[in-house]
């Protein structure tokens, strides 16, 4: 419940600043794709330099030291590859603001593409109770605020230390929906790819709004006082070649 109310507070404050919220820097493929972030331009050992603070108002590289030193997400390279490193307790949010992005829409390009590769588990982690709610990797998609207290629909999609792969979640306007669970897979790199649109209508029962409001990163380990450890690649919006909607 915490965590939700920390995002219904802060997405609040997003949608409060629109007007002074940098638009994401995206980046479009010939084929039409939208490329998010691919890392490929970033200064290893830095904070990534397009990402925000979760309620979107500041980047994390322009906050002071002292505050930026409490995100836990470096740019590092393997074999001539870049890409986010979180390692780390602290549960800090990073997000890519999308509401007054020009070009980016759900009818157009459903499909959100993604790489993580995990190396530590937070110990005994479960994303269906508050005490011991970490993961080693998590992206959310922020939809609109919604109801009388202006709650955020949120849909998250884990890598999880204990629950089974397809385990769907309910807290309230908050979806967690596990991809990958546990060490099978650990020190690989795993692409997933995900029709939003879809899952947005099989979860909330409607039609999403036409964009997100930002796409997140989270992994920590705060809850279960344990460390996490994982890898962050290229984050697409792909579009769909055979609908305007599409299919997973």
């Amino acid at each position: 419940m915490k965590r939700i109310l920390l995002l219904q507070t802060l997405f609040i404050a997003l949608m409060s600043q629109t007007h002074v919220m940098a638009q994401a820097q995206i980046r479009f493929q010939e084929n039409g794709n939208i490329i998010l972030d691919d890392f490929a331009n970033e200064t290893v050992g830095t904070v990534p330099s397009k990402w925000f603070v979760r309620d979107g108002n500041v980047k994390v590289r322009d906050l002071s030291p002292e505050k930026r030193s409490r995100y836990n997400y470096r740019i590092s390279e393997d074999e001539g590859r870049r890409f986010i490193r979180y390692s780390g307790s602290d549960a800090m949010h990073i997000g890519l603001p999308l509401y007054e992005t020009q070009g980016v829409s759900l009818k157009s390009h459903p499909i959100l593409s993604w790489e993580w590769r995990v190396h530590s588990l937070p110990k005994n982690a479960m994303e269906n109770d508050e005490n011991t709610n970490d993961a080693a990797a998590s992206i959310y998609v922020v939809y609109e605020l919604s109801g009388l207290f202006k709650t955020p629909k949120v849909i998250r999609y884990t890598w999880s230390s204990s629950l089974p792969k397809n385990t769907i979640i309910s807290k309230g306007k908050q979806k967690i929906v596990v991809l990958e669970s546990g060490s099978q897979r650990i020190r690989q790199w795993v692409k997933f790819e995900r029709n939003i649109y879809d899952d947005y209508v099989q979860l909330f029962g409607q039609e999403p709004p036409d964009k997100p409001l930002a796409i997140l990163i989270l992994s920590d380990a705060n809850n279960t006082k344990s460390f996490a450890l994982a890898d962050y690649g290229t984050l697409m919006l792909k579009r769909n070649p055979i609908t305007a909607y599409g299919s997973k």
